[in-house]
């Protein structure tokens, strides 16, 4: 006899042994990261990420889907994960993530530096007062030496939000006109930076003032 989605959902699950082979072969790290995801009939859903490994993911929806399902999600300041439904629980479900020895190499790295982020507390607001620059239209240098136009948003001695369509990796290194600086996050309207190093005030008003 086949069993409903509603009698998977009333299931209950012990958050630490999700998909138990595949916690056995990756890492699982917490982050609760907000984003989307779009099931095989193309109609796209909010959804929050509670874990993640390489492999696979918890992922909290309100929202009903059937186990063996393919989806696809979008991760703020993760990007694209993929791969068929492993368990439904209660507010949510658990997916096996299926991905490129090239893409999980690179999915690694990222998780690695959002742990790191979030652990280290080095959030750039906490920190350091931002600011509007006046002279908000600068020139961002990506790691494959293009540079694009942007418009800064705002900026503090240790970071800056900007504007701009491009989409640079989690953790790659560009150049904010001559500063150098570090991909955080990603926002509505472009990314958010890090300053490699702490920038006095007035190399800040040499620049943005």
């Amino acid at each position: 006899m086949e069993t409903s989605t509603a009698e998977l959902t009333r299931q209950p699950i012990d958050t630490s042994t999700r998909i138990i082979p595949d916690r056995r072969r990756y890492k699982r790290v917490h982050l609760n990261l907000l984003g989307r995801f779009m099931r095989q009939d193309e109609r796209e859903y909010p959804c929050k990420l509670c874990d993640i490994s390489i492999g696979g993911a918890s992922i909290f929806s309100p929202i009903e889907v059937v186990m063996g399902e393919r989806i696809i999600a979008y991760i703020d300041q993760l990007g694209r994960i993929e791969g068929n439904i492993t368990r439904v629980f209660e507010d949510g479900f658990a997916m096996e993530i299926t991905a490129t020895r090239h893409r999980k190499e690179k999915m690694a790295a990222q998780l690695t530096w959002l742990v790191n982020r979030r652990d280290m507390k080095i959030a750039d607001e906490r920190r350091h007062e931002r600011m509007a620059p006046k002279n908000d239209i600068a020139q961002l240098k990506l790691a494959d030496g293009i540079v694009v136009q942007c418009r800064m948003l705002d900026v503090s001695l240790s970071g800056a939000s900007i504007e701009t369509t491009a989409r640079p990796d989690i953790g790659q290194d560009v150049l904010l006109g001559k500063l150098k600086a570090r991909v955080m996050r990603y926002h509505d309207t472009g990314i958010g930076l890090e300053f490699i190093d702490i920038q006095n005030p007035a190399a800040l008003r040499k620049y943005f003032g």
